[in-house]
């Protein structure tokens, strides 16, 4: 038996890990880089950089200690004058007497403390008088002045003398390099990402049962991905060609001999057994209907961008023709791309189904925050137990314990609509109506 190791990562932290696959496949590649990255600067500053100040202070900490206790010696203002043009010549500093002078309270703070910390430490191993520096006030030199008898001695030596300049051009290139490194994965990662984000785009194309001009391409198995996809696509095509002709062969064969008996009947002379007849065939033809509409699916038609005003307007006046009771409400300019005949059959078999269980019934249509538009179909019927929503779209499906048996349906006009819906991206749900009955909500993308 295999085993499978599972990483264990904290839900907090999850929270903040991205989702996409760019996304996660650009931290994979960066973030190693910059942990390795991080951790060599944390070494070169650690075991060289750190080092190389610190023997660097020492060295002018032993030159200004040099210099004070040369002062000490003769304090007298000839010989602060040689020591300075020594100091000068020899040591490149530049020490000048302040007379009277005592040392400044306060301290600057460095943006790098661990330099300051180098060189205080060597200051305070070699000096026993009082001193005071300050690396930021100028940006070539550390001004140190120590407090000696009658006044300050202030010393001005080059920065280079106590710390290693250069560091900076190696965390300059450090970062250069990860951004480099970035720049490069987030340009073969993004090429990647875009071979399965076109092939996630045609499959949802397909599934709306749009046209697709696709062709498969990026790494080896993305492109296996969309050949397997087009495989599919192409068995499914040659499925659908086939079912079509044979539903179009069996509406034939079927509507022949009802189209004789519907004849016949309408010859016979009238009876009530005729009466009986005719209402036995008329149910007979809605369910022929019913039947091959849910066996087509949407037929492969098209979708269009159409204007739901008079679409809609259009299939409320012919449910008002058959005698319900409806109203509706729909805002003006809403366009969407749908499958006309297809959603006039769907919103046809929700009008007529509400209309079939209430004595009135409300359409409205509106325009959604998140985009795309919401119908509502309203009625005030009986209603559904909220246990038995999902039940109402299985099909043949009449939930005849809940609600009133329709004569005419065969349980499928609730599992047609919600096919449409879903086919073009969005969906059909069913909550309680505030008329006191059904409400059939149609989300449908813009």
């Amino acid at each position: 038996m295999r085993l499978r190791a599972k990483l264990y990562i904290p839900r907090q932290i999850k929270r903040w890990l991205p989702t996409s696959l760019f996304g996660r496949s650009l931290l994979i590649i960066v973030l190693p880089v910059a942990v390795m990255q991080i951790a060599v600067t944390w070494a070169f500053f650690d075991a060289h950089w750190q080092t190389v100040n610190s023997k660097l202070s020492e060295g002018l900490a032993g030159d200004i200690a040099w210099a004070v206790a040369s002062y000490q010696d003769d304090p007298s203002p000839e010989a602060v004058v040689k020591l300075a043009a020594r100091a000068e010549e020899s040591l490149a500093l530049s020490i000048a007497f302040q007379k009277g002078k005592k040392l400044p309270t306060g301290r600057r703070t460095s943006l790098l403390p661990a330099l300051d910390r180098s060189l205080q430490d060597a200051l305070a191993d070699r000096l026993i008088a009082p001193f005071w520096f300050d690396t930021t006030r100028y940006t070539a030199y550390i001004d140190i002045r120590v407090q000696v008898e009658g006044g300050v001695l202030q010393i001005y030596a080059l920065r280079d003398r106590a710390f290693a300049t250069q560091g900076h051009i190696f965390i300059l290139w450090m970062v250069m390099a990860t951004l480099l490194l970035t720049a490069v994965a987030i340009l073969f990662i993004r090429n990647q990402v875009r071979a399965i984000e076109r092939l996630a785009d045609a499959a949802d194309a397909f599934g709306r049962g749009g046209d697709i001009d696709f062709k498969p391409h990026g790494a080896r198995e993305v492109r296996q991905a969309a050949m397997a996809f087009l495989a599919m696509k192409a068995r499914i095509q040659r499925h659908i060609e086939q079912r079509t002709a044979l539903l179009a062969s069996v509406s034939h064969d079927l509507r022949t001999p009802l189209t004789r008996l519907k004849l016949e009947v309408a010859l016979a002379e009238p009876c009530e057994r005729m009466d009986a007849m005719k209402g036995d065939l008329s149910e007979m033809e809605h369910m022929i209907d019913e039947y091959l509409a849910f066996a087509r699916g949407e037929g492969g038609e098209t979708p269009q961008t159409v204007d739901l005003t008079d679409l809609i307007g259009g299939v409320v006046a012919a449910a008002v023709r058959t005698g319900a009771a409806v109203e509706a409400e729909i805002a003006p300019d809403l366009v969407v791309e749908l499958r006309p005949n297809a959603f006039r059959r769907a919103l046809a078999n929700l009008i007529d189904n509400a209309a079939a269980h209430g004595e009135h019934v409300r359409v409205s249509v509106a325009a959604r925050i998140t985009g795309g538009v919401e119908i509502l179909v309203d009625d005030d019927g009986p209603g559904i137990p909220e246990d038995r929503y999902e039940d109402a779209f299985k099909p043949f499906n009449r939930l005849d314990e809940s609600r009133n048996q329709n004569e005419k349906g065969v349980g499928l006009g609730l599992a047609i609509a919600r096919d449409m819906a879903r086919g073009l991206g969005g969906d059909l749900v069913l909550e309680r109506s505030p008329m006191g009955g059904l409400r059939a909500v149609m989300r449908l993308p813009g």
